[in-house]
């Protein structure tokens, strides 16, 4: 049902897609929008999702795996804390940046640093007014000088993915004492997106980092400018913010009603079991469940059963991506050759999986962009048959003539079938069976492959795939390491296989750029996990980017999706139905129709009345046990 409704909606909103882009930005304007007109004018006091009377107080405690050891979210060493990096489109709690996105809009930005944006008409610049109010949590006046550094400083300094994402952009200009210019590099092509690109980075400021290294983690609490500053911390176990009460942007059109929590405490659990654990205990307030087994076997302890705990699937209007696909290294020799990644794809029975390890919860995930217009469905149109046709001979032939759907399976697991035509690919690409192991024939090593997990129920995930691979003779295991060591691995490339969720934006062009462009793959540290290095790739991702109508850029990202998918770079594997969300029923919040993001954090509120009957309900529960 909710696949279903999410394409209605894409599907209306691919129609509108592009509109604004044809006219020419004359002067500032308060937002920028690319998918239709701005849905808040200018005279707009507050977002309508939000309760601008939503009282303040309370503290929300939220649980994060792994661990923390810096405070820099701008670089790619360490591994940040939560709150100083974003929220889905929410700017970091710690930060401010120039645009704010609005929940309720596919793509729309407004101004939060910035009182206005301009972008020329051919986007070779954009230009925002900072607003003069603006100060950081120190009194200091926040400036176009800490605008400046901050840009220089990520292009010097930044992690793989910002640099990325600033590629084309060759310099920033003063233009004022409040405005200031981006300039694309000349002759680059056209990005749309740019002005929210640089948008929502984060301004650091300029006279905090004047005496300190910007390239190197901390642990020193920084100074911010957002709606909450750190209080208090334990490294790597926990942080707590609290609520600035002289914020400077409290009173703006797109912060009423929001940032409600007096406290927000961020503690960190090693294991997703004692995480629930520490949820049903009643220490963790709010926050995702990610594991289909618990949600679909543990929320039924007395707490949820006498309505003082909810858990609740939460319908989105986004577009829904990619739960968990398995992806190859394809650093290694043996991932290289596509014949070998399709034998795996064979092998692998997402049916049986998802109906014995996963409750039957996930719907099949044919698509990098799942649940949307975007996605690739049935044989390819006539306008992705014109684009794709350029790069006959360089992309798989099955591309132009076959559905991409996954391999026909038993849903028991093991398939005779599949297993052949897996067996045949790999003697093609020089492996065999010999003795119980599959080996290469040029040099008899074994094949094998190390999956590196994020955590533990992952595995449990994989295991009868990891079984299936080892029937034929591979040597296959996993383990789930520390998150910040598992991240580390992911960025470096140690490790054979992996697992990522995407969740893709409505113009997801730089989020492509960073996971699966050549450059990406050639910068280090960067999300390019996989290491895809495909020119076809890389030139699909500039047309999506460079669309100028809603037929490009369909045709575009229907193309990419599946020249992605037929070259086998992942196994696609499941998509999420919705959004599941656990809390103690402590909190208000508005009632709204699907969002494009979750607005927990930012929107709900601490309800007294509530906190007190969850605190008598469970005193009573505990005098009947």
């Amino acid at each position: 049902m909710f696949a279903k409704l999410n394409l209605e909606r894409a599907t209306a909103a691919a129609a509108l897609l592009f509109g604004a882009l044809t006219t020419s930005a004359a002067e500032y304007t308060h937002g920028v929008s690319f998918l239709d007109e701005l849905k808040y004018g200018l005279e707009f006091t507050s977002f309508d999702y939000v309760n601008v009377a939503a009282p303040k107080g309370g503290t929300v405690r939220i649980a994060q795996g792994g661990t923390y050891d810096s405070f820099n979210s701008f670089i790619h060493k360490g591994r940040p804390a939560a709150g100083t990096t974003g929220l889905s489109s929410v700017s970091p709690i710690l930060y401010d940046s120039l645009l704010e996105g609005s929940a309720d809009e596919p793509m729309s930005h407004y101004g939060l640093l910035a009182e206005g944006v301009e972008v020329a008409e051919d986007f070779s610049w954009v230009a925002f007014r900072l607003r003069d109010e603006a100060y950081w949590h120190d009194g200091e006046p926040l400036t176009i000088e800490d605008v400046i550094f901050t840009f220089e400083a990520i292009k010097d300094y930044g992690s793989a993915s910002l640099r990325t994402a600033l590629r084309n952009v060759e310099r920033i200009e003063r233009m004022g004492p409040r405005e200031v210019r981006y300039v694309m590099v000349e002759g680059s092509l056209p990005d749309p997106n740019i002005a929210v690109t640089l948008g929502i980075l984060p301004v650091a400021p300029e006279h905090y980092w004047r005496s300190r290294d910007f390239a190197a983690t901390t642990l020193e609490p920084p100074l911010g400018s957002g709606p909450y500053r750190i209080l208090d911390f334990k490294i790597g176990r926990k942080v707590t913010y609290e609520r600035v009460e002289n914020y400077w942007g409290r009173d703006l059109p797109v912060n009423r009603g929001r940032y409600n929590f007096d406290r927000i405490v961020y503690d960190y659990f090693r294991d997703q079991q004692v995480t629930f654990e520490a949820r049903k205990a009643g220490l963790i307030d709010i926050g995702p469940e990610t594991v289909a087994k618990t949600w679909s076997t543990q929320y039924d302890f007395p707490a949820v059963v006498k309505g003082l705990f909810k858990a609740e699937l939460i319908e989105e209007a986004r577009p829904v991506g990619l739960w968990w696909a398995v992806f190859w290294n394809l650093r290694e020799a043996r991932f290289q050759d596509i014949r070998v990644r399709e034998a795996l794809w064979l092998l692998y029975d997402h049916k049986f999986i998802n109906r014995v390890m996963m409750y039957d919860y996930y719907d099949d995930g044919n698509s990098l962009f799942h649940g949307s217009a975007m996605a690739q469905r049935g044989l390819p149109s006539a306008d992705e048959l014109e684009l794709l046709e350029r790069y006959r001979g360089r992309i798989p032939e099955r591309v132009f003539s076959q559905r991409f759907e996954p391999p026909a399976g038993t849903g028991f697991g093991r398939n005779r079938s599949n297993t052949e035509k897996a067996l045949a690919l790999f003697t093609e690409a020089g492996w065999v069976v010999q003795d119980r192991r599959l080996v290469s024939v040029e040099s008899g090593e074994q094949f094998e492959i190390d999956f590196v997990l994020v955590a533990p129920s992952l595995i449990r995930a994989i295991l009868p795939y990891m079984d299936v691979l080892e029937r034929i003779g591979i040597d296959a295991s996993a383990r789930a390491p520390e998150v910040s060591n598992w991240l580390y691995r992911m960025r470096s490339g140690s490790f054979d296989a992996g697992q990522f969720a995407y969740a893709p934006t409505w113009t997801p062009g730089a989020q492509l750029r960073n996971r699966f462009s050549s450059q990406a793959a050639s910068m280090q540290f960067s999300l390019n996990w996989m290491h895809v290095k495909d020119p076809v790739v890389d030139d699909l991702i500039d047309k999506i980017i460079n669309a100028r109508t809603e037929r490009q850029f369909v045709a575009a990202t229907r193309a990419f999706d599946r020249v992605m998918l037929w070259n086998f770079y992942f196994i696609p594997g499941m998509a999420r139905p919705g959004y599941r969300l656990v809390y103690w029923d402590k909190f208000g919040r508005p009632e709204n129709p699907p969002l494009h993001r979750d607005i927990w954090l930012d929107a709900w509120w601490w309800d007294k009345e509530k906190a007190l009957n969850v605190e008598l309900g469970v005193a009573n529960l505990g005098e009947h046990e």
